[in-house]
């Protein structure tokens, strides 16, 4: 904190709103907009990584492992988003620390489901009611993680699999004419060749993912939606140094223009992308 900032209620004009922007929760509401990159940038390709088994998986020839891919992908595209986002969050934090509770206390007799209640002994929680609290804030952010990663997997999964099955198939035939088999023809025929055909796709699923951070609100973790609807919301003298009105248009404005600025630098990139997966092929235009 700047040090004419000791006594707010003497400040007026630029000092007041310098001392207001670099209070603590303004720090953490800054901070928060690096949370929602680290989220795309681990998300996107774990993301990717369940696309491709999901992918795979659909177009097995044995035919548990196909069933399996397709009902993954068509159940997650099938069901509204949110649904998901709230139930796995609840499914895995309930699974880990059950799979805890199995291992840290065996002689346990009560019984882990009482009702509503899920109870477990105190040394599975996960994280430990003594853990720091950026442990919690970790663990957290690693089943969002892993939810929005299963989720847009789904999607993704959708996209590799039809970019596989664009591949001509008379390259497939020529590649089996030439005798290698079908995992060779996977890794060298249908893989290299895919990505011009899923980009489009994964494009737009990119957009949709940017779009979809906000649901990190609802998953209980503080990012740009919550300290903008924290720090905008009218504040009174009783309960801060910093009183205002109701500010929340200003702050939903300023992640409106963080939003549309992130989406412009991403069609940059995707558009240079597409351009460079496109030199020497026949489909591009």
């Amino acid at each position: 904190m700047l040090p004419i900032c000791a006594d707010p209620s003497q400040l007026d004009g630029l000092a007041w709103f310098a001392c207001y922007l670099t209070t603590g929760k303004h720090l953490a509401f800054y901070a928060s907009f690096g949370t929602i990159l680290l989220l795309l940038a681990i998300t996107a390709p774990v993301a990717l990584l369940f696309g491709f088994g999901g992918a795979m998986a659909a177009r097995a020839r044995f035919w548990p492992v196909k069933i399996l891919g397709r009902t993954y992908i068509a159940i997650v595209r099938g069901v509204p988003d949110i649904a998901f986002f709230l139930f796995f969050v609840i499914a895995i934090d309930q699974g880990v620390e059950w799979l805890r509770h199995q291992a840290l206390c065996p002689d346990w007799t009560q019984a882990v489901r009482q009702g509503t209640e899920f109870l477990v002994c105190p040394e599975a929680k996960a994280p430990s009611s003594n853990a720091p609290q950026w442990a919690h804030e970790v663990y957290g952010f690693a089943i969002a993680v892993f939810t929005f990663a299963i989720v847009f997997g789904a999607f993704a999964a959708n996209v590799l699999f039809g970019a596989m099955m664009a591949v001509p198939k008379a390259q497939l035939e020529t590649a089996a004419a030439y005798g290698m088999s079908r995992a060779q023809t996977f890794r060298r025929i249908i893989v290299p060749q895919m990505w011009i055909y899923a980009l489009p796709g994964l494009s737009n699923l990119w957009m949709v993912l940017v779009k979809a951070t906000p649901l990190l609100f609802l998953l209980g973790i503080e990012d740009i939606v919550y300290w903008a609807r924290e720090l905008g919301g009218t504040k009174t003298p009783n309960f801060t140094s910093y009183p205002h009105g109701d500010w929340r248009m200003w702050y939903f404005l300023a992640l409106l223009v963080f939003y549309l600025g992130l989406t412009r630098v991403s069609e940059v990139v995707l558009d240079r992308v597409m351009a460079r997966l496109s030199l020497g092929q026949a489909v591009a235009r």
